[in-house]
């Protein structure tokens, strides 16, 4: 089924047209090549569309084992964004990443799922399809949302949760949308001010030609077709028992890092919360290895 079949939907995502997806798509695989490569791709059928998956295995058979890493990305993205992340995490543990519905990437959303309840059972049925009972599940930004959301409604499949500067934890307010405008502007700024504005607006995105071309593309080819998430009540928090362990960055925009590292651990029963400095939304790529290696040994102590 094409993606842009589902235009008549105005809950639904699509792409605006073929040409633009595959045009789009040639750019992720450009940022995907700079990750580790990919042993297996499939697509596990849901109630609400078609989810793809990429699984990265160990080379160490004995790690092939271990609890897997699940990683959900942020919006307006798919699963290769995390490829300053794929090649250390696999090394250790099995990872798989998920597109999300919704957003520019290889899945195919037929039904929304951007209600709560729904988001936690599409996330759900899409691991009962890979086979996977237990998981590290591990979300940035609106993938943190949807992690959060998880580990709150359906957590019975989840050995931890890590959260990398996610939604959920508080309302979005309006200078999170301001710095992601600003960033989808400087992307057109000429070459030679990339990297000042990068470090400025706290944003890779312009310094990586691969990654900078993949999200101009997909602002272009894919319109989401979602509200903001609702975040979680102080009471909501406390109902939650699974293992984790939330990463924010120093100068994130998206949440208060200092409140929020405060709440967590205080609402929810041996949750780990640290703030990476140096850093704003992404934390995972602008400081990937000591990120890759915090993950790590969380996901060890919660094994």
């Amino acid at each position: 089924m094409s993606q842009t079949a589902s235009r008549t939907r105005p809950d639904v995502g699509r792409y605006v047209s073929d040409a633009l997806r595959d045009r789009y798509f040639a750019a992720c695989d450009a940022v995907y090549a700079l990750g580790a490569s990919a042993n297996e791709e499939r697509d596990v059928e849901t109630s609400f569309g078609t989810t793809h998956v990429y699984r990265y295995d160990p080379a160490d058979p004995a790690a092939r084992s271990r609890t897997p890493v699940v990683l959900v990305h942020g919006a307006g993205s798919c699963s290769a964004m995390w490829y300053p992340n794929t090649r250390a995490l696999s090394a250790d543990r099995p990872v798989y990443a998920i597109d999300t519905p919704g957003d520019p990437g290889r899945s195919v959303q037929r039904e929304p799922i951007h209600q709560p309840e729904r988001a936690a059972q599409w996330l759900d049925e899409t691991l009962a399809g890979l086979g996977l009972d237990r998981v590290h599940l591990a979300g940035s930004s609106y993938g943190g949302w949807l992690t959060l959301n998880q580990v709150h409604r359906r957590p019975g499949r989840l050995a931890s949760a890590t959260l990398l500067d996610p939604g959920g934890l508080e309302k979005v307010g309006l200078r999170f949308f301001v710095w992601i405008f600003a960033g989808l502007f400087a992307t057109s700024a000429p070459k030679a001010l990339r990297p000042r504005l990068a470090a400025w607006l706290e944003q890779p995105v312009l310094v990586v030609p691969e990654l900078r071309t993949m999200m101009r593309l997909a602002v272009r080819a894919y319109r989401i077709r979602r509200p903001s998430p609702l975040h979680l009540s102080d009471d909501e928090l406390s109902t939650i028992r699974t293992p984790l362990y939330l990463v924010c960055g120093k100068r994130s925009l998206l949440v208060h890092p200092k409140r929020q590292a405060e709440r967590v651990p205080r609402l929810i029963p041996g949750a780990r919360a640290e703030i990476v400095t140096h850093t704003g939304h992404a934390p995972q790529i602008d400081h990937a290895d000591e990120v890759n290696r915090r993950m790590l040994s969380f996901m060890d102590s919660a094994d």
